[in-house]
């Protein structure tokens, strides 16, 4: 039961490399999971690029919005040195670079899409692009904004995941028939209200488990996903490496 449990890697391999970077992706990948999520914006001249925060400044040390900075002016940016000198010069990649490098390392990657920018244009053209790479019908649409969840059901018939109501945008009463899949973070994996959750009958996908305590409580509770920052206890848990 364990091995059917699917091993995803928190906008890459977080622990150990910066974030939703492509060198990030590229070890976890080559660690072995089987997914990877990252984080989706449209840059000012609309290009799908990756990073979690709608700022820029935590990460790169620039104050901007990524919505008003051209694709350009964010390449101009370090996505690395946060996380220590030896990553310096990484550079926040765009959707098509992150699918690319999947491509060519594993074409048979499951991926974890969050749309982080709730503009319907921002889910058209990271439709099109997974479409246009091969990796649309092996991917869940995550999103915190309920009519964006609606959007990509309805309209492309994306595989999708939401969170709980009291953490989305725009949740509507009918908002949990557009969900295929459930995210429960691990505060709510553990909290009172889990059993509320189970019953919706749902798969679940559980984040982020980054120790072995973790681990074994989502393999107990019935994860079907399980999303970490550091794969490494997460595989071993599992029997994936030594």
């Amino acid at each position: 039961m364990e091995r059917s449990i699917i091993v995803e890697g928190h906008r890459g391999w977080r622990a150990k490399y910066p974030e939703n970077t492509l060198i990030s992706f590229r070890a976890a990948i080559e660690l072995g999971v089987d997914a990877i999520e990252f984080d989706v914006w449209l840059s000012k001249d609309k290009v799908p690029v990756i990073m979690h925060d709608a700022n820029t400044l935590r990460i790169t040390g620039h104050d901007g919005l990524i919505t008003e900075q051209t694709l350009a002016e964010l390449k101009e940016l370090d996505a690395g040195s946060y996380k220590g000198a030896e990553f310096a010069g990484e550079r926040i990649p765009t959707l098509r670079e992150t699918l690319e490098l999947a491509r060519s390392l594993r074409p048979s990657l499951r991926l974890g899409v969050e749309i982080k920018d709730f503009r319907e244009e921002a889910v058209d053209k990271t439709v099109a692009m997974l479409k246009e790479s091969g990796f649309f019908s092996d991917c869940w649409f995550y999103c915190f904004n309920a009519r964006i969840i609606r959007y990509i059901k309805e309209r492309y018939n994306g595989r999708t995941m939401g969170y709980p109501d009291f953490q989305m945008k725009e949740f509507e009463s009918d908002s949990y028939s557009y969900y295929d899949e459930l995210g429960l973070d691990m505060n709510l994996v553990r909290g009172e209200s889990f059993p509320i959750y189970k019953s919706m009958g749902l798969p679940i996908h559980m984040y982020c488990a980054d120790n072995e305590e973790d681990v074994r409580l989502c393999i107990e509770r019935g994860a079907s996903l399980i999303t970490a920052n550091d794969p490494i206890p997460l595989m071993r848990v599992l029997g994936r490496i030594e």
